[in-house]
């Protein structure tokens, strides 16, 4: 295999219950993951991600993790698992799965034998249990999901779950755990995996003593400022063990890190020479849709990285975010952005449906809705299921083609005209630029590769950098920008014009050009 091959990798999120399902109970699964690999050659990804698979009684989606070395039956069997990824290598595609370390389920048997102990014990210390503040919780930590972050059990006991109840944190200070996850880690890895997307990869640590935050509401300040559960410097110590694992076997296998910290530099740490590979661009993923603020997340990004010789990541969408169609106000915003990301060095991170150019799904049934959010906010936030609603393949059939028993969240109606059937072949639709992107990019060694760009001398709102051979336009404003043609245009995401030695782009669109 490729030698630091994730460094400018297209790496595609599979949402393994909205994806593809092969035995028509609503729910996607590994075998339908499975049939629709040759999807993914064709599209050009690198590596597939695959959210967790694992047994759960599903309160967050399978992010409630109750046996982390056997896949649910919902989603199929351990074999089913090791036939997907043999697939895949033999298409040239690598596999990334989730591992949530952070939390378990409340229905694994660790947390079921915690529960059944008393106070002190062992079993009790591989969670965060403690007494109350008399009838109130050990602290004002709040759970990312709404609501305080401690239960209390029926002895009078509280345990800490910076999600919903139902996924109670483990206590990393435990030598026990941090075993438990290095056999974790290689049962995956001899089964085949590339890598491993750690989930919360910044909350495993939390400040000596729990410490009061002092501020109510403080979970508006995720990613912006220091909380004592998040960020901790202790988690490093747990990545440069987990490097070690990752380094004994053949094949460049990575992690990458879902980390939210407070500016750019704080995430590179996570990305030292003896800790992870990756970590998700969160700065970039909540940049408005302006030239200023863009170019500025940008150098700020490639700066934090280059220290410690990572590469960039970018992401657009992904199941926990807003579509960024929708975010973006349109799809000419949506496809102009594409192009960009796509022009970035480094590695880019595409969320399944994207490449169809899907919006998110604003007006699903109160009835129907599934995230935890959607009850821990007592019905004021509607949660993340409306960028989870499963894809659409075909123009027909029950689910579009997910499946043939219909589909766990209802699709629009209109989605039909946005499927894969509907956009094969069709040279202007969001699919197809997506497949030449990617074919561009391949052909094209300056792109993806390398830690830097060149700025070039643009009109205000307009946004160009060249590469080696290779420009980048970007035309955030609201009138046709005129810019130096330097080269030929090679793709654009929206119609273009060229007028002597000048190439006019229009609002909201990207233009590729590259010199012989």
């Amino acid at each position: 295999m490729t030698q630091d091959w994730w460094r400018d990798a297209v790496i595609y999120q599979v949402y393994v219950r909205s994806f593809a399902d092969s035995d028509g109970d609503g729910v996607g699964d590994l075998p339908g993951i499975r049939s629709r690999l040759p999807y993914l050659a064709d599209l050009g990804v690198d590596a597939v991600w695959i959210t967790p698979f694992y047994r759960s009684p599903m309160a967050d989606g399978g992010y409630d993790v109750a046996d982390y070395r056997t896949v649910d039956p919902l989603f199929g069997t351990n074999d089913d698992a090791k036939a997907l990824v043999e697939d895949a290598h033999r298409l040239g595609i690598r596999v990334i799965v989730d591992l949530v370390p952070n939390h378990t389920s409340d229905r694994h048997v660790w947390f079921q034998q915690a529960l059944a102990a008393a106070p002190g014990s062992p079993e009790r210390a591989r969670y965060h249990f403690r007494d109350g503040r008399g009838e109130g919780p050990p602290n004002d930590w709040e759970s990312v999901f709404g609501g305080p972050a401690w239960t209390r059990v029926p002895d009078g006991q509280w345990y800490l779950h910076l999600f919903a109840p139902e996924q109670p944190d483990l206590n990393w200070d435990q030598p026990e755990v941090r075993d438990e996850f290095l056999d974790v880690l290689r049962f995956w890895l001899d089964l085949g995996v590339d890598g491993f997307r750690i989930d919360v990869a910044h909350g495993m640590v939390k400040a000596d003593g729990l410490p009061d935050v002092g501020t109510p509401g403080h979970l508006k300040l995720l990613g912006t400022e220091a909380l004592p559960f998040f960020d901790q410097d202790g988690v490093h110590e747990i990545y440069r063990d987990w490097r070690k694992v990752l380094d004994s076997y053949p094949g460049n296998r990575i992690g990458v890190a879902e980390a939210w910290t407070p500016s750019p530099d704080r995430t590179a740490r996570y990305l030292r020479s003896d800790e992870l590979h990756q970590a998700f661009n969160f700065h970039y993923l909540t940049a408005e849709w302006d030239a200023a603020d863009v170019k500025q997340v940008i150098d700020d990004s490639l700066a934090a990285m280059r220290p410690v010789a990572a590469p960039t990541t970018w992401v657009l969408s992904n199941h926990d975010v807003q579509r960024h169609v929708t975010r973006y106000g349109g799809v000419a915003r949506a496809r102009a952005a594409a192009l960009l990301m796509l022009a970035l060095p480094g590695s880019a991170y595409v969320y399944q449906g994207e490449e169809l150019g899907l919006p998110e799904v604003l007006d699903l049934p109160e009835d129907v809705l599934q995230d935890p959010v959607w009850e821990r906010s007592g019905h004021t936030d509607r949660g993340r299921d409306g960028c989870r609603v499963p894809i659409p393949w075909t123009a027909d059939g029950p689910s579009l083609g997910f499946g043939d028993g219909g589909s766990w969240l209802p699709q629009p109606a209109d989605w039909a005209g946005l499927s894969v059937a509907s956009q094969v072949g069709d040279p202007n639709s969001v699919l197809e630029l997506y497949r030449s992107a990617l074919r561009v990019r391949r052909e094209h060694p300056d792109l993806g590769a390398g830690s830097d760009v060149d700025w070039l001398d643009v009109p205000e709102g307009v946004l160009s950098f060249r590469r080696g051979a290779f420009t980048c336009v970007v035309n955030f404003g609201p009138d046709v920008a005129r810019v130096p043609a330097d080269g030929a245009v090679v793709l654009a995401s929206g119609a273009f014009a060229t007028e002597d030695a000048d190439v006019l782009v229009p609002p909201d669109t990207t233009v590729w050009l590259s010199r012989p």
